[in-house]
C-alpha cells in the first residue's frame, strides 16, 4: 500500500516497550526510534510503523547478459532487464558496489518506474528475465515482489542477486515470487562475517538451506576471493564440503576476483591462480560445476558434462561460444542432464550492456 509518493507501509516491524519500532525483515532488527532510518537506508519509522521509503524509484536500468549476474545455467545467452536502488543492510568493507549500495542520498534512485512499467520494458526488450541486483533485494522487499508478480503476469522471470541475509517469515513471501537466485556467500567464517560485513554466515546459510530445500528456485552460489581474508584452502575445503553435503553437487558456485574498492583498499587484486584453486577444491569435493569469474579464463568459465567431461557450453567472458546441449538441456554426446533452467535454443545475447531510459515506459 503506497501512503504517499514513495513510501510504501510494511508488514515485518513489532512495537517494542521503549516507543521504538524493531524492523523484522533481516537479522540485523533495527530499533528505530520517530523518523528514523535503518542501516540500509531505505527502510524508516514514520507515523509508528515501519516503511519502505524508495518504493518506484531506482538508481538505473541496464540489459545485461544473464552470465554477468552470474547465473551460467538459467536461461544461458538471454538478455536480462538489471536494476537496484539505493542502500544496503550489509556493512562490507569490500563493497564493489558502494557508490550504489552504500548511498545516503535519495537523488540516487534517479529512475522512477512502476512494476508494471518495469514487466512491460522487460518484454519491449526482448528480455527473458529481470534482476534485482546492484544492490541488495532485501531491503526493497515489497517493490521487488510486485516486479516479479508483474512480470509473471506476462511470463518473464524474476532474479534475486542478493546476499541472503533476511529472516525467516520475509524469506518465505520473498522466494515464492522468485524463478533464479545468485546469493553471495561471502566466506565459511563467522568471524569474518562478523567483522568484515557486519552480519551473521549462519542466518545466510540457512537461506540457502531454504532455497533448495523448500522451492523450486535455481540457485547459483558467488564467492568473491580477497587475498588474506577468506581464500585459504582449509576454509574453501570447508566451505565446499558443506555445499555438497548442505545442498548438493549440482548447485554451481562462481569464485570471483576482488579488486581494491570502498575501504580495503589494502588488499591486492585476486590472482588468478588463486581462483583456478579454489574451483579446482570445489570440483574435488563433488561440486559438478565451477566457475571463475572477473578474470577472462574461457576454458574455467566453460560448463562441463558431469558425466562425460564433454564441454557443452563454452563461453568466453559474457558470449556463448560453443553448444552442445538438445532442447532439454541433455548432453549431446552422452545423454546426461544438465542442471539447470533451460528453454529451448540458448540466447546470443553476447557481452553487450545496455543503459535503458525508463521514461519511454513510464506510462506503459
Amino acid at each position: 500500500m503506497v501512503l504517499s509518493g514513495n513510501i510504501v507501509s510494511t508488514n515485518y516491524w513489532t512495537k517494542i516497550e521503549d516507543g521504538r519500532i524493531r524492523c523484522e525483515l533481516c537479522p540485523r532488527f533495527c530499533k528505530l526510534k520517530k523518523g528514523q532510518r535503518g542501516l540500509c537506508f531505505v527502510r524508516a519509522n514514520y507515523n509508528d510503523s515501519i516503511v519502505l521509503t524508495s518504493y518506484g524509484r531506482s538508481s538505473g536500468f541496464a540489459v545485461d547478459p544473464i552470465e554477468k549476474k552470474p547465473l551460467n545455467q538459467f536461461l544461458p545467452g538471454t538478455p536480462v532487464l538489471s536494476f537496484g536502488t539505493a542502500g544496503c543492510n550489509l556493512a562490507c568493507k569490500f563493497c564493489q558496489n558502494w557508490d550504489i549500495s552504500k548511498s545516503r542520498e535519495m537523488d540516487t534512485l534517479m529512475d522512477r518506474a512502476e512494476p508494471e512499467s518495469i514487466a512491460s520494458a522487460a518484454s519491449d526488450l526482448g528480455c527473458s528475465s529481470v534482476a534485482f541486483t546492484y544492490n541488495d533485494p532485501v531491503i526493497f522487499h515489497e517493490y521487488a515482489i510486485d516486479v516479479a508478480r508483474a512480470c509473471a503476469e506476462i511470463n518473464i522471470r524474476s532474479i534475486a542477486v542478493t546476499a541472503g541475509y533476511v529472516c525467516p517469515k520475509p524469506r518465505v513471501e520473498f522466494y515464492r515470487h522468485m524463478d533464479a537466485a545468485n546469493v553471495d556467500l561471502k566466506a565459511f567464517s563467522e568471524e569474518f562475517y562478523r567483522k568484515v560485513t557486519g552480519s551473521s554466515l549462519q542466518a545466510v546459510l540457512e537461506t540457502l538451506e531454504y532455497i533448495v530445500q523448500e522451492t523450486n528456485v535455481w540457485l547459483e552460489i558467488t564467492t568473491l576471493l580477497i587475498p588474506g581474508e577468506n581464500d585459504s584452502i582449509q576454509e574453501l575445503d570447508r566451505m565446499t564440503r558443506w555445499i555438497v553435503d548442505h545442498l548438493g553437487s549440482n548447485v554451481p558456485i562462481h569464485f570471483s576476483a576482488f579488486h581494491p574498492d570502498w575501504k580495503m583498499r589494502d588488499k591486492p587484486r585476486t590472482p588468478v591462480e588463486t581462483l583456478l584453486r579454489a574451483r579446482n577444491i570445489a570440483l574435488e569435493n563433488g561440486i559438478k560445476y565451477s566457475y571463475v569469474g572477473n578474470v577472462h579464463s574461457k576454458a574455467a568459465d566453460s560448463t562441463y558434462c558431469s558425466n562425460c567431461g564433454e564441454l557443452i557450453i563454452g563461453r568466453d567472458w559474457y558470449r556463448l561460444s560453443d553448444w552442445n546441449l538438445d532442447s532439454y538441456g541433455c548432453c549431446l554426446c552422452c545423454g546426461s542432464k544438465c542442471a539447470g533452467v533451460f528453454d529451448g535454443p540458448p540466447g546470443n545475447w553476447g557481452r553487450t550492456r545496455r543503459a535503458v531510459d525508463m521514461r519511454k515506459y513510464s506510462d506503459c
